[in-house]
């Protein structure tokens, strides 16, 4: 660890992360623990889109303790500063699925709402009861999402910090909900918190109901390949390596009280990366038309056309800049799921074959 690292985390050389085994958790404790000498106390409920797996490799390591556990549950989150006294907390819990949002809001309230809640109120009695240069130490990163801000149209500049909230799904209602509550907590009680809006992460270890690797696993099995609308839906591709190593930027070099966006600078419509997610497949596994598998569906409600990031204040300011193109992390993602399909069939259960019927039935 670095001679600055060490002096932010002389604490207990100690973070508490809350969502770690979720996909960008996984990606970000994983690099985390192979990169620096801080431990990590994983906090997550393993629903659905946590996976225990992530973790087999550094099951034995004296620097990860994973606690199964709610941040919803004001006690046991109390009980985690108590027991660990954390110089930091990274919080990824949260529900993040759009179409889940739909049809259950109430588990995004309770979660990405109420959880973040508990978070902040535990995290401001503990550190209010730390020495001084604890306090100047310690650090509440909340990581969020630029779905916040709403829908942009084809010539619309790409989302600042400063773009005005507009969320248009209880998702991104309930993520600026609680991005509102980090900047109170800043600006009303001290907490030194640091925000951060990403935009569409992928990679390796993302939960197969979202776009990539759902068009990834259906293609090898030879199933539809189904795209909303008319699939010119645009969104900025962030590959989670980059994404993990700008929150790992943001929790060092970041100020307090400040958000700042996280972008991949590749916009795409989802059709166009339906066909080079099948262009890579033809080359990699051939055999199949995969091309010929692009099925469109009925769009869900309230569908936001256009997302797209201006990330100029994290590369000004603290330096770090996205180092996959998405022409070569699409392709290391591709590999990663061709060469870890146990990984895959694990986390398929039929409760999720059920989702995806609901979800993604055909056009008629």
């Amino acid at each position: 660890m670095s001679a600055e690292l060490m002096k932010r985390y002389s604490m207990q050389n100690c973070i508490i992360v809350t969502g770690g085994a979720g996909f960008i958790g996984s990606n970000f404790v994983l690099k985390w623990l192979s990169s620096e000498s801080a431990k990590v106390i994983n906090v997550d409920l393993l629903t659905y889109a946590g996976n225990a797996a992530n973790f087999d490799s550094v099951r034995d390591n004296p620097n990860y303790e994973f606690v199964r556990g709610d941040i919803a549950d004001p006690k046991l989150v109390a009980d985690l500063f108590r027991r660990h006294e954390p110089s930091a907390v990274v919080h990824f819990a949260a529900e993040s699925h759009v179409d889940r949002s739909i049809h259950s809001p109430e588990d995004f309230i309770r979660t990405n709402v109420l959880g973040t809640f508990h978070l902040l109120h535990a995290a401001r009695e503990y550190w209010s009861k730390r020495s001084e240069s604890d306090r100047q130490r310690f650090r509440f990163l909340h990581v969020s999402t630029d779905e916040v801000y709403g829908s942009l149209g084809s010539g619309d500049p790409a989302f600042s910090e400063t773009t005005a909230y507009a969320p248009n799904s209880p998702y991104s209602a309930s993520k600026a909900g609680s991005d509102h509550l980090v900047r109170a907590y800043h600006h009303t009680f001290g907490l030194p918190t640091l925000i951060t809006n990403c935009s569409n992460n992928y990679g390796p270890r993302q939960f197969p109901e979202k776009l990539i690797p759902l068009m990834i696993i259906h293609a090898l099995n030879g199933k539809p390949l189904p795209v909303y609308g008319d699939g010119k839906n645009v969104r900025d591709w962030l590959y989670v390596e980059d994404h993990c190593e700008a929150i790992r930027t943001v929790l060092l070099k970041g100020l307090p009280g400040e958000t700042y966006n996280i972008g991949g600078r590749s916009e795409m419509t989802n059709l166009e990366v339906v066909n080079t997610i099948c262009s890579i497949l033809q080359e990699l596994r051939p055999g199949s038309d995969y091309h010929s598998l692009i099925t469109y569906v009925k769009d869900r409600p309230g569908h936001d056309r256009r997302y797209a990031i201006n990330c100029s204040k994290i590369e000004n300011d603290l330096g770090w800049r996205p180092q996959e193109s998405f022409a070569t992390g699409i392709r290391k993602t591709v590999r990663w799921y061709l060469d870890n399909m146990d990984w895959v069939s694990n986390i398929t259960s039929g409760a999720y074959q059920q989702w995806i019927a609901v979800n993604y039935a055909a056009r008629g």
